[in-house]
């Protein structure tokens, strides 16, 4: 039995319209790839950083013993936390834990003004200011960071990105904090 003329049309319509709905979801599929891909590049720039802070603590900590015996629970946190970030698996649990080491980071930069002694040596000095150059680097890279993981959290929440978003596990990512003590104020006393 022949097709009608309104079927033969239908049958294309139909086909026309499949044809441009798989097309939409591959591009929307693409797009949600691609924002999940620049969070993970913007992680690995940063994650280079970090690696080598982390790296420059344990010379920081042990130039640091010597003279901040009554610190030795925020040295002993850094050590841990570092040793837990080398062996964290995933970026949620680096971000984590970095967030963490940054806390303790600061609680230990307060207390040098304690010890005029060790601020004055030589290799205290060295060490802490090839720190604070990785921290410039690492604001930075933070930054990126950041912002890649708000595109991503808006373009998973977004329709009807947020369809194939659930469809494929997508969740929303944490951003890197900045310490409340990185915030306030900075006071210059002249006196």
């Amino acid at each position: 039995m022949p097709l009608s003329s309104i079927t033969l049309i239908l049958l294309i319509f139909a086909g026309i319209a499949f044809t441009v709905l798989v097309v939409y979801a591959v591009v929307l599929f693409n797009s949600l790839v691609q924002v999940k891909n620049n969070v993970e590049k913007a992680f690995k720039n940063i994650d280079v950083l970090l690696l080598q802070r982390h790296d420059e603590l344990p010379k920081l900590i042990d130039t640091c013993k010597g003279y901040m015996k009554h610190e030795g629970k925020i040295l002993e946190r850094l050590t841990t936390l570092r040793e837990h970030y080398s062996n964290a698996g995933t970026m949620d649990k680096k971000t984590q834990i970095e967030n963490q080491l940054n806390q303790q980071y600061l609680t230990l930069a307060g207390r040098w003004e304690a010890y005029p002694d060790l601020k004055a040596q030589k290799g205290f000095i060295q060490i802490q200011e090839r720190i604070a150059g990785l921290e410039a680097a690492i604001a930075d890279r933070r930054e990126l960071f950041n912002d890649s993981i708000n595109i991503y959290n808006i373009q998973i929440e977004r329709f009807p990105h947020r369809l194939l978003a659930r469809f494929f596990s997508y969740v929303k990512k944490a951003y890197l904090d900045i310490p409340d003590e990185k915030k306030k104020d900075v006071k210059i006393d002249f006196s």
